[in-house]
């Protein structure tokens, strides 16, 4: 299967001043307390919740909503067959991210994490030429895709490295698995605007949500590893690792890991 995504979203990687002192959204914990997991999934909540509004200190967007000004899709064979492109895409929700678990391995410094978020909305202007459930697809105009009762479990591959007398984390790259309750969307102006095939088509893949759900995954799946990669180098470029974790090890005593995927 050809499968190519570009998504272009906004992140100054490394453009602030790091923190030089713990800011009050940053939680400490230790791995060596046996209460970690614990302590480690308010951190993240409360990461997640600052990151909603935006941390313009650090030349961080909000998350919530995200602008993505452009994200380009074009996959072949199988049951998704499309050349397309979503224009000033905003993605909203995610700001409503509630973590169930989080964890990090003690040697190599991965993290794991499972989120629930309630619903996400992806809104934008669609260009598509393809096929969906071999349902052949052609039109110009908004678009909304909207899961519900989504969970995720991210993979975070990590280094370490130093910078200013600090410690800070490298995420290198991030894994997702996600499930989803039920899939709504809606595309206008289908078939140059011809309403009774533009309302049948999307009225069959709201029907059929699950096996179009299935089709979307590897599309959704690296918009999502994308938005959340960009957002965590942003983060933690500019918060020194024994902020969150106060016992980590110096970079300098890391052995090398191996690659750690879903």
């Amino acid at each position: 299967m050809k499968f190519i995504l570009v998504t272009v979203i906004l992140v100054h990687h490394i453009t602030a001043e790091h923190y030089k002192s713990k800011p009050s959204f940053v939680k400490t914990c230790s791995l060596s307390d046996p209460d970690f997991d614990d302590c480690s999934k308010t951190a993240v909540q409360l990461l997640f919740n600052a990151l909603g509004p935006g941390l313009p200190e650090i030349d961080l967007p909000p998350l919530d909503p995200l602008k993505i000004p452009k994200i380009r899709i074009l996959q072949g064979d199988g049951p998704v067959n499309v050349n397309a492109a979503l224009d000033d895409v905003t993605v909203s929700g995610f700001g409503k991210t509630d973590v169930l678990l989080s964890q990090v391995d003690s040697k190599t410094y991965d993290f794991y994490t499972k989120v629930r978020v309630p619903k996400i909305r992806i809104e934008g202007t669609y260009d598509l030429k393809g096929k969906i459930l071999l349902i052949p697809l052609v039109g110009r105009g908004r678009c909304w895709f909207e899961p519900s009762n989504m969970t995720i479990d991210i993979v975070s591959d990590v280094k370490l490295y130093d910078k200013d007398g600090f410690t800070f984390f490298n995420v290198t790259q991030v894994h997702v698995k996600y499930n989803i309750g039920v899939l709504k969307l809606y595309m206008h102006n289908l078939f140059d605007g011809i309403s009774s095939l533009e309302e049948s088509t999307n009225a069959y893949l709201n029907a059929n949500w699950r096996p179009v759900s299935e089709s979307l995954r590897p599309i959704l799946s690296k918009t999502i590893e994308d938005i959340l990669l960009g957002f965590m180098r942003q983060i933690f470029h500019n918060l020194p690792a024994t902020f969150i974790i106060e016992d980590v090890k110096n970079n300098s005593l890391l052995s090398k890991k191996d690659d750690k995927q879903l």
